[in-house]
């Protein structure tokens, strides 16, 4: 006898998770290109304990082609994360996101509406060892 396919609860639900920081995986990190052609880090993260749908959330880091000030915080934020997976860049390294596929960390998540649409947006990072009540230097 065959199974019938039906419809979860979670499917039905449009609400995102609420905001705050979530247990994560790095599940996608590469370099790719804007609409407009230039270079950007795309990363994409697994959020524990949230409902297939809303498990995603991609954060891009503009590597050229921005504002002097806008590639600085972009770097910022780039170094930000590789530390809260447990890397720690240097000075003349080259930017190499797939060296984060795997990576453990926490990712603090906010809602966001862009073009008419609610999403997540990632806001900060800090690594894994947080959520477990673990001390972590400052």
């Amino acid at each position: 006898m065959s199974r019938r396919a039906c419809f979860e609860e979670a499917d039905l639900s449009d609400a995102l998770p609420a905001p705050g920081y979530y247990a994560s995986t790095v599940t996608g990190a590469r370099l790719r290109r804007s609409s407009s052609g230039n270079r950007m880090v795309h990363v994409v993260y697994a959020l524990e304990g949230v409902a297939p749908g809303h498990d995603r959330v991609a954060e891009y880091f503009m590597v050229e082609g921005a504002s002097p000030r806008g590639l600085q915080v972009a770097h910022r934020r780039l170094v930000d994360l590789y530390r809260a997976c447990g890397r720690e860049p240097c000075a003349g390294q080259e930017i190499a996101p797939e060296d984060l596929v795997g990576a453990r960390l926490e990712v603090k998540v906010e809602h966001e509406t862009w073009r008419g649409e609610t999403r997540l947006r990632v806001l900060a990072h800090r690594p894994a060892a947080a959520a477990t009540g673990t001390e972590v230097p400052f």
